[in-house]
């Protein structure tokens, strides 16, 4: 046995023997009533890559709330949460306060943590779909190195855990929005014993499998013969093929859908669209000016290095796993966009389908061991939240997610977008979680 083997077996019995634990308590600056401490977790399970990661907790001072803790699970990926948790449990659960102690955490790669690729950050900042040019990829692949397998969403659940048992909880209660859905179902999948109940807010389907945007097209349709009728969806068929602007305007509608979902009060969607395919871009470009002018955003927000390496390594696409070699991707791409029939891609083209952003993320980025995505269906009580307007986890992946689960409820939010929980104009969402935790 090898040096390095017998290092790496010392670290793992090591990690087996020491409870985690919160260390450095302090009160949370800006958030009366949490405390804030670090829990300590390896960057990689297997002892073979050294290094621990510190991980920042907020946590309710109510130690002993009747109904246990309530884990918040921030989005992204790339979005720390404790910067966020007062507000949340101020307005968003503000009726379960009293009943659980709410924590939240930042996930290893955000926050302070940030694996901060700057090229990357710039061209993205929030974004999910802005297209990032592949030099600024392939630079943040190679910043990051071999550390970039070691951020994926099951070294995330590992980090949960380790939460857990640190809380000295033995079962707690997960709300996880966006991205943080696709974290609580996977955390739900592995741990099922340590889950009494699972609130979905905006839903990413468990599968991991990227449809190269077919979804989101199809609810482009939807949302838009909903604010303004067939003439509307036929206006952006006509601007994406006019200024072969598919991309930038899938990213742009999916902005207004967390901002301004009436698509109409910020930006007036219907007016810019109808003038654009008549020849007149003027109003068009203002808003996809904003809408970038909106998305930009610091690593220590919304990580986008974080963002390529869980996602590449989680979800699997056209070329395969993150693990496929580069060579091969480009034409399996090409080969499955090919395949896509025009009425699926409406109002959008084969253009957008190979041009978006989660697609151009990961394309170039360095072959790395992929997630492992165990199958499986969700069977602790889950209620699952998701607003009609939204375009960023449109309701096509909550009713996907509601055929994945054995015991759930679907509640939909008429005209809200993005974050029900917190930024829907009605308490439609808010009392339905309410019903389902304090229940």
């Amino acid at each position: 046995m090898g040096v390095h083997t017998l290092a790496a077996l010392a670290l793992l019995l090591a990690g087996h023997q020491q409870a985690p634990v919160l260390r450095a308590p302090a009160p949370c600056a800006g958030s009366p009533g949490f405390t804030c401490s670090v829990v300590d977790v390896p960057l990689d399970r297997s002892g073979r890559h050294a290094g621990m990661l510190h991980l920042r907790v907020a946590a309710a001072d109510n130690v002993r709330a009747p109904r246990g803790v309530l884990l918040v699970i921030a989005g992204g990926p790339g979005q720390p949460a404790t910067q966020l948790v007062a507000r949340f449990a101020g307005q968003a659960l503000a009726a379960e306060r009293k009943a659980y102690r709410i924590v939240a955490y930042d996930q290893r790669g955000t926050g302070a943590g940030a694996l901060s690729c700057g090229a990357l950050q710039a061209a993205m900042g929030s974004s999910d779909l802005a297209p990032p040019p592949a030099a600024a990829v392939r630079a943040c692949a190679r910043k990051l190195g071999a550390r970039r397998q070691f951020f994926g969403t099951d070294d995330v659940v590992a980090d949960m855990d380790a939460l857990r048992r640190a809380l000295g909880a033995e079962r707690w209660t997960l709300d996880g929005i966006s991205y943080g859905t696709f974290v609580g179902e996977r955390y739900a999948l592995a741990h099922p014993q340590r889950v009494q109940r699972l609130v979905l807010d905006s839903v990413v389907p468990h599968v991991g499998e990227t449809d190269l945007g077919v979804d989101e097209f199809r609810a482009t349709r939807r949302v838009l013969r909903t604010v303004c009728g067939d003439a509307c969806v036929r206006d952006l068929a006509t601007t994406v093929r006019r200024y072969r602007s598919g991309p930038r305007l899938l990213d742009a509608l999916t902005v207004l859908s967390i901002a301004d979902p009436t698509y109409r009060t910020l930006i007036d969607v219907p007016a810019a669209l109808h003038a654009a395919a008549r020849g007149d871009r003027s109003s068009l470009d203002l808003w996809l000016r904003t809408a970038r002018a909106w998305q930009a955003a610091p690593a220590t927000a919304l990580d986008q290095g974080l963002h390529a390496s869980a996602l590449c390594a989680d979800w699997r696409y056209p070329w395969g796993s993150s693990a496929a070699p580069l060579a091969s991707r480009a034409a399996k791409l090409r080969r499955a966009v090919a395949r896509l029939r025009p009425a699926a891609l409406y109002p959008f083209d084969r253009a957008t389908a190979a041009g978006n952003g989660f697609i151009r993320q990961c394309l170039p980025w360095a072959p790395t061991p992929p997630t492992p995505l165990v199958p499986g269906k969700i069977r602790v009580p889950t209620l699952l939240v998701d607003g009609d307007h939204d375009l960023s986890t449109p309701l096509e992946w909550a009713r996907e997610e509601l055929r994945l689960t054995t015991n759930a409820k679907l509640v939909v939010v008429r005209g809200a977008g993005h974050s029900t929980q917190s930024r829907a104009s009605t308490d439609v969402s808010r009392k339905a979680v309410a019903r389902f935790l304090l229940g």
